[in-house]
């Protein structure tokens, strides 16, 4: 790490100021990506910040078996980019320009893993063999097991080790800093988290030409959550500087354990556990889906289907499809406020003969599937050890015994589709300002299982080869910076006063967060219903506007926790403004979430509740943009629609592609 250029005085406050070509935020697949591509273009003058090496999701997240998408490049299928990215733009509210660039990049990004030691299984012919992933037909997946996506930041991050990188550890980016009265990103501000107690608070400033912003989803808004403790994003510093974000709408839920946070999806459904619901303190244990179908082999059915419908699925809803489990699930968690497990120690009471599962009562699909695994055994537990003992190990090694007790569970969030907006070069509407990874807004309403890891590596190497062709020169003058964000400083220094710090009591930051988080799921989750959002927002706005009145802490030590909470309640607000507006749209059910609507066209009646809800107006066609409206003191956002742009068609004759890249006329944006 090179010495700071200089110092800023501000307010007898000294700030180190560093100064480089590009600073990449984060340090997940995508920003790791980005860095060692910079480097391998020529572009060298980088550095990366993040706010803890190993925090971000991609080094803490996997499931059954992590998928990564790619295009096919088996014999049994016949592929292109143009085939795969008509998959992708089908999902609906995806760009087809874009859809067309993950497609087209997505082998040179595969390749390039397994160059640097991603060890993705290959067959005897050398052919990269795949399988089919939900929402799509082409055998287009890898894995290389639950871990993909940390192998993957493993091998990126010892490429930019080995590159001598600077690599700015511990820092949490709390600014981004624009030229005055111009869109157009010029720096960043954050906090040196191992000085907080210093004169500055560890406020350090980083003068740079252009941001590669990979801080992940935001996986903080949401008290059900199947994101990493340690994750928490940064999207609302980037709306609030002007960044403009799509399909805050969209978010992938799903089943997922609780006291450690993982997807249940694959073998662990597959394998039919028993499902069952307690009082707070483990009491009245009952099998609560019983409730709901009317014969052993619908519900059977159901639980075996999660295993490949993992997500919940407003469409999966009718004729008693997987998604029932997760609504009925909802149900006793949100609304009777019990606690759910799955039990892999005993079989559905409805299908059980003496300890032994009646196959009998299976269907075809489910019966042939664990014929064909040799896994017709007695139990759920039995058939997991013989199917996939590595998931039983994988609870193990985080304290909980799948052959002793139940799994705690809920339906949580996992993945947003949406995020910042972004050209098919990852340039936000900020000039020089490029979200990558899961942060930035690419995928639409469906998405085929891995292309969230896919888009991680396109995107970092879209935003990286732009970069090192069009935006190459340094950074603005140093006398220019600090006059542009000067103002921008001192707000942030002001806000760090105004907190409150009482060492005579507990801090209520942590606690109150929850609360925040336990509002937000509760009314913009996967149940969705316009009055809850509406007064939500409005409960949200208000928290907002006297945010150091409810906030205390006992040391500046948790200034990081405070400046969370912030960029967590700004991005809480964005999301359920445009889930309002999409509402107030006339819009139905899809994707991942359910709208609750009294005249809807289909109905779900279960023993004590009935949902009704309508699936014909998706909007698949457009794409809501979101954005905050500049008002002093209080927080509004505003949206707009805009058609999905189509599939690009052109003339790729080769010598016309070759004249435009030897003269850098590809790079239009």
């Amino acid at each position: 790490m090179k010495p700071y250029k200089e110092q800023f005085m501000i307010h007898d406050i000294p700030i180190n100021i560093y100064a480089y070509n590009t600073i990449i935020v984060g340090s997940g697949a995508a920003s790791l990506n980005a860095a060692d591509s910079l480097y391998k273009l020529g572009q060298k003058d980088i550095a990366l910040i993040t706010d803890g090496m190993n925090r971000g999701t991609s080094r803490n997240t996997g499931s059954d078996k992590q998928t990564y998408y790619k295009q096919s490049t088996s014999i049994k299928d016949a592929d292109s980019p143009l085939k795969m990215a008509q998959t992708l733009f089908h999902g609906g509210a995806m760009h087809g320009d874009i859809a067309l660039v993950e497609a087209a990049l997505s082998l040179k990004s595969f390749y390039n893993l397994v160059e640097i030691g991603v060890p993705f299984p290959h067959d005897t012919f050398g052919q990269y063999v795949g399988y089919k992933t939900d929402h799509d037909e082409n055998s287009r997946a890898s894995s290389v097991g639950p871990l993909t996506s940390k192998l993957m930041t493993e091998k990126l991050e010892a490429q930019v080790k080995n590159n001598g990188t600077d690599i700015f550890d511990s820092f949490m980016v709390i600014g981004i800093l624009k030229e005055k009265n111009k869109d157009e990103a010029i720096g960043i501000l954050a906090l040196d988290t191992k000085q907080i107690n210093e004169q500055n608070y560890g406020l350090t400033l980083f003068n740079c030409r252009n941001i590669i912003y990979g801080t992940g989803g935001p996986a903080s808004i949401y008290y059900r959550s199947v994101y990493p403790k340690s994750q928490s994003g940064a999207t609302g510093i980037a709306l609030e500087a002007g960044a403009r974000a799509n399909n805050l709408t969209e978010w992938q839920y799903g089943i997922a354990s609780t006291k450690f946070r993982w997807n249940l999806s694959g073998t662990y459904q597959q394998v039919i556990p028993r499902y069952i619901s307690t009082d707070e303190d483990m009491g009245d244990e009952r099998e609560f889906l019983e409730d709901y179908f009317e014969n052993p082999t619908e519900l059977l059915n159901a639980v075996f289907l999660k295993g490949y419908q993992w997500p919940f699925d407003a469409k999966k809803l009718r004729n008693n499809g997987s998604s029932i489990v997760d609504l009925l699930i909802y149900i006793e968690t949100q609304i009777k406020g019990r606690r759910v497990f799955m039990d892999f120690l005993r079989n559905p009471s409805c299908a059980d003969v003496d300890g032994n599962l009646d196959f009998q009562q299976l269907g075809e699909e489910a019966y042939g599937y664990l014929k064909n695994s040799n896994a017709l055994l007695a139990s759920p537990i039995a058939r997991l050890k013989k199917m996939n003992p590595l998931a039983i190990d994988l609870y193990r090694d985080n304290n909980i015994d799948l052959e002793k007790e139940w799994l705690e569970i809920d339906v949580c969030a996992q993945h947003q589709n949406g995020g910042l907006a972004g050209n098919i070069w990852w340039e936000s509407n900020i000039k020089h300002f490029f979200p990558v990874g899961e942060v930035n807004g690419t995928l639409g309403i469906y998405r085929p299982g891995g292309t969230a890891l896919n888009s991680t590596q396109v995107g970092s190497y879209r935003a990286a080869e732009y970069i090192k062709s069009q935006y190459a020169d340094p950074p603005i003058p140093m006398s220019t910076f600090k006059e542009n964000v000067i103002l921008d400083v001192e707000k942030r220094i002001a806000f760090i006063k105004d907190i409150k710090i009482d060492r005579e009591k507990p801090s209520n930051v942590l606690s109150f967060q929850q609360e925040l988080q336990k509002k937000m799921s509760k009314a913009g989750a996967f149940i969705r219903n316009k009055n809850s959002i509406l007064e939500t927002m409005k409960k949200f706005k208000k928290t907002y506007n006297n945010l150091h009145e409810r906030i205390h802490i006992r040391d500046i030590k948790e200034l990081p926790a405070v400046f969370r909470v912030y960029d967590m309640l700004i991005t809480q607000i964005a999301c359920l403004s445009a889930m309002l507006e999409y509402i107030e749209q006339n819009g139905d059910s899809r994707g991942s979430y359910l709208i609750a609507d009294d005249h809807g066209s289909h109905e779900i009646k279960g023993p004590d509740m009935t949902f009704k809800f309508s699936i014909e107006q998706d909007y698949k066609d457009r794409v809501c943009e979101t954005y905050m409206e500049k008002q002093q003191e209080r927080i509004e956002f505003s949206n707009t629609w805009v058609d999905v742009r189509p599939i690009p068609e052109y003339d790729s004759w080769f010598e016309n592609v070759w004249s435009d890249f030897r003269e850098n006329k590809i790079f239009k944006k």
